[in-house]
C-alpha cells in the first residue's frame, strides 16, 4: 500500500473516531441535561405543593382563630374588647390575604370545567359539597362586619356598621364548613402532589433507563467500534514496534543477528565464558566466489546463496551459539563451550563441509566455497574487538591458502597483525606528510616508437624500511579506507608534473592515472579533478583515468556512471584496465564510454609460447579495432612478446621491455632523450662568392 492511501485511511479513521466521540458526548450531555431539568422541575413542584399546604394549614388555623376571637370579644369586658378587636381584625386580614394567595398559586378558575371533577381543587373551591370559596368569602365578610360593629360600639375610628346586631354574630357552621373545606383542600393538594410526583418519578425513571440505553447503544455502536479500531491500531503499532526491534538487531535478508546485536552482546558472552572458565570460539566465514556468483548469475542468486548459507549455519550450531551476518558475504559464529582445539577443529570442519555443499538455484548448481578464520577466547584475545580482528586475519590466511578451508589465529598472524597496525599508522603519517611518490612508466607504439602515453604509479619510500611495494601497502590502505586520500595525492602530483612537461613542450602522449571505485564514489571527486587540472594548467585531453571492470558493473547503483560521463564530457579519456580478468558486460565496451582497453599482463606474458593467450589477445584486439577503441598491452618484458604483439596487431605496449617505472626526474630524462631532434641552421663565415 502506498503512503498516500495509508495516510487517507488513517485520516478517515481519526475523523470517524472524533465524530463518534463528540456525538456520544453530545447524546450523553443531552440526556444528563434533560435529567437535570426534570429533577429541577420535580423539586420546584414539591416546593410549590409545600407552599400550598402551608397556606392551607394556616387558613385552617386562622378560621378557628377568627371564630374564637369573635366569641371572646363578645364575652369580654369593655376595657378588654379593643385588644381583642385588633387581634380579630389582624387574623381576618391575614386570612383574606392567604386566601387570595391560595387562589393565585392554585390558579383556580370558578368558570373552569375542572370544578365538575371531584378530584380537582376547583371542585373543592367552587362545587358541592365543600364550596370552600363561598364559605371563605363569607367568613371574611362576617369577620369584617363583626369588627366594624365592635369598633362602632367602642367608638373606635371607623365608618361604623349600620346593620342589626343579630347579623354581626359569626355562625359557627360557617367556620366549621370552612375548616372542613380547607381540610379537604389540603387532602386534594396532597393527592395531586403525590400523583404529579409519581408521574415525574415515572418520567424520571423512564429517562434514567433511556439514558442507560443510550449509553449502552453508544458503547455498542460508537465506543466499541472506536475501541476496536484503537485496539487494532495499537496492535499494529505494537507489531510495528516489535518488527522494528527485530529489524534493529537482525539482518533483513537472512534473519541472522546483525553486527549491532553482536557488538551489544559479545562482551556478555565473554563474561559468561569467563565465569564458567570455558573457551569461546569465534568463527568468521566468507564466501570465496560470492562476487562471481553475483556478477554471473545476478543478485537474486547471490541473495539465495546468502539465505541458504545462513540456514546451514543455524543447522550446524547449538541453540546457545550465536550466528550473525556482518554484511555482504561475511558471517560470524560464536561457539559457547567450544572445548579443546581438536573439538573446535572438528566442529569447524563439519560446519564448512555443510556450508560448502552445492546449492541449486533455478536449475543451476552453485558452489559457494566458504572459508573460515577462527580465534579462541581466552587464548588469542580477551576482548570482543581483538577476537574479531584475529578471526578476520585467520580468515584472510585461509583465503591465501586457496579458500574452501579454515585457519586458526596463530603467533605468526599476530606478528602480521602488529606489522599491519604499524603499517596503518605509517600510512596515516605518510598521508599527512604527502610522502607518497609518483613513478611514471611510458607506453609506446611498436610501429614508429612514438610515445602514446605514460602511466602514473604510486610508490612509497618508507624512512626506515625503505621502498615498500604497492602490493603490500595498498590492500591495507583499501581496508582502512585510506585510498581516496592516497589517490588524491598521486593525482595531484602526477597532474602537476605532466603540466610542467606540457608547458615545456615535452611529448608524453596522455597521462594515465588509476582511479578506484572508492575514489569515484567520493561525492566531490569530479570537482576535485577539474580543480586540479585547472590549477596545474593541464588540458583535460592530456589526462586518462584507468578504471577496472568491477567499477563498470557497479556504476549504475552507485552513481559512478553519471560521474564518469560528466568527466568524459569535459575531455578526459577513460581506459578500461586489466581487461579480460573481470566480468564486464560487452555493452559497456563501446566508444561512447571507453577510449582505450588495456590488456592484462597475464595474457601478454609468454604470449609467444601460449596459443590460448595469443588467441585471446587477437580477439580483444580485433574487437577493439572493430569498435574504434584503441588498445594497449601491459606487461611486455621480452623481445619475443613484443614481436608476437606486433604480429597480432597490438601496436601500443607498456612493460619492462620498454621502460621500468621511473621517478619524475628520470622520466623527464627518458622523455627528453626520445624527443625528435630539430634541424639546426649553421651560418658559415667568409666571403660570399
Amino acid at each position: 500500500m502506498s503512503q498516500q492511501p495509508v495516510q487517507t485511511v488513517s485520516g478517515k479513521l481519526i475523523l470517524l473516531i472524533k465524530a463518534g466521540y463528540w456525538l456520544a458526548l453530545l447524546i450523553i450531555a443531552t440526556m444528563v441535561a434533560a435529567s437535570f431539568v426534570l429533577l429541577q422541575q420535580t423539586m420546584a413542584t414539591q416546593q410549590h405543593n409545600h407552599t400550598l399546604l402551608d397556606i392551607v394549614g394556616t387558613q385552617k388555623t386562622l378560621s378557628q382563630r377568627i371564630v374564637f376571637l369573635a366569641s371572646a370579644t363578645g364575652a369580654a369586658s369593655r376595657d378588654k374588647q379593643p385588644a381583642l378587636v385588633s387581634a380579630l381584625k389582624q387574623a381576618t386580614a391575614e386570612f383574606e390575604t392567604n386566601y387570595d394567595l391560595l387562589l393565585k398559586e392554585t390558579g383556580a378558575d370558578p368558570q373552569s370545567p375542572a370544578k365538575l371533577d371531584a378530584k380537582s381543587i376547583e371542585s373543592v373551591l367552587f362545587a358541592k359539597p365543600f364550596h370552600l370559596d363561598y364559605f371563605s368569602v363569607g367568613l371574611i365578610a362576617n369577620g369584617d362586619r363583626l369588627i366594624s360593629a365592635f369598633e362602632s360600639k367602642l367608638n373606635l375610628d371607623n365608618d361604623g356598621y349600620k346593620g342589626g346586631a343579630e347579623r354581626v354574630n359569626l355562625d359557627t357552621s360557617v367556620a366549621n364548613a370552612t375548616l372542613s373545606g380547607y381540610a379537604a383542600l389540603g387532602q386534594r393538594i396532597s393527592a395531586e402532589a403525590d400523583e404529579r410526583s409519581e408521574k415525574l418519578l415515572a418520567l424520571h425513571r423512564t429517562l434514567f433507563y433511556a439514558t442507560l440505553g443510550v449509553i449502552l447503544l453508544v458503547a455498542l455502536f460508537i465506543f466499541r467500534p472506536m475501541s476496536n479500531a484503537i485496539l487494532r491500531k495499537t496492535r499494529e503499532l505494537v507489531d510495528a514496534r516489535n518488527s522494528m526491534a527485530f529489524i534493529a538487531v537482525h539482518d533483513g535478508l537472512t534473519g541472522l543477528h546483525n553486527r549491532t546485536f553482536l557488538t551489544d552482546h559479545f562482551d556478555t558472552l565473554i563474561k559468561s565464558a569467563h565465569r564458567r572458565r570455558e573457551r569461546l570460539a569465534v568463527v568468521q566465514l566468507d564466501l570465496d566466489r560470492f562476487k562471481q556468483i553475483n556478477d554471473t548469475l545476478g543478485h537474486a542468486a547471490g541473495d539465495y546463496v546468502l539465505v541458504v548459507t545462513a540456514q546451514r549455519m543455524r543447522d550446524s550450531c547449538r541453540a546457545s551459539d550465536l550466528c550473525a551476518r556482518l554484511g555482504g558475504d561475511e558471517f560470524v559464529m560464536i561457539l559457547n563451550g567450544a572445548g579443546s582445539t581438536e573439538d573446535i577443529n572438528m566442529l569447524a570442519r563439519r560446519i564448512l563441509a555443510h556450508i560448502n555443499e552445492p546449492i541449486i538455484f533455478q536449475g543451476t548448481t552453485i558452489l559457494p566455497g566458504a572459508s573460515g578464520g577462527i580465534a579462541v577466547y581466552p587464548i588469542d584475545a580477551d576482548n570482543a574487538q581483538d577476537l574479531l580482528v584475529h578471526a578476520d586475519l585467520a580468515l584472510y590466511s585461509a583465503k591465501k591458502m586457496g579458500g574452501g578451508n579454515f585457519s586458526f589465529f596463530s603467533e605468526e598472524l599476530r606478528r602480521e597483525l602488529d606489522y599491519r597496525k604499524q603499517l596503518e599508522h605509517d600510512i596515516k603519517v605518510a598521508i599527512s606528510e604527502k610522502a607518497f611518490q609518483v613513478y611514471f612508466q611510458p607506453q609506446v607504439s611498436l610501429t614508429n616508437g612514438a610515445i602514446s602515453g605514460i602511466e602514473a604509479l604510486v610508490r612509497w619510500n618508507h624512512p626506515e624500511r625503505g621502498m615498500i611495494s604497492p602490493g603490500e601497502f595498498i590492500p591495507v590502505a583499501e581496508k582502512c579506507g585510506f585510498m581516496p586520500e592516497i589517490g588524491r595525492i598521486v593525482i595531484s602530483k602526477a597532474i602537476n608534473e605532466a603540466a610542467e612537461w606540457n608547458r615545456a613542450g615535452i611529448a608524453f602522449g596522455r597521462l594515465a592515472v588509476n582511479v578506484s571505485g572508492t575514489e569515484l564514489r567520493e561525492h566531490d571527486f569530479d570537482a576535485f579533478l577539474f580543480e586540479t587540472l585547472e590549477k596545474a594548467g593541464l588540458p583535460p585531453q592530456k589526462l586518462s583515468l584507468e578504471i577496472v571492470e568491477s567499477v563498470i558493473l557497479d556504476d549504475e547503483k552507485t552513481g559512478i556512471a553519471a560521474k564518469l560521463r560528466h568527466i568524459r564530457a569535459a575531455g578526459v579519456h577513460l581506459e578500461l584496465d586489466d581487461f579480460g580478468t573481470g566480468y564486464a558486460s560487452l555493452s559497456h565496451v563501446n566508444p561512447n564510454e571507453i577510449d582505450r582497453l588495456k590488456i592484462d599482463r597475464r595474457f601478454v606474458q609468454n604470449i609467444h609460447e601460449n596459443g590460448d593467450n595469443s588467441k585471446i589477445v587477437r580477439a580483444i584486439t580485433e574487437l577493439a579495432r572493430g569498435l574504434g577503441i584503441s588498445i594497449v598491452a601491459e606487461g611486455a618484458e621480452t623481445e619475443a612478446e613484443l614481436d608476437s604483439l606486433m604480429a597480432i596487431g597490438c601496436d601500443q605496449v607498456q612493460g619492462y621491455s620498454i621502460a621500468f617505472p621511473m621517478p619524475h626526474d628520470k622520466a623527464l630524462e627518458w622523455l627528453t632523450a626520445r624527443m625528435p631532434k630539430k634541424a639546426r641552421l649553421t651560418v658559415l663565415q667568409g666571403r660570399l662568392a
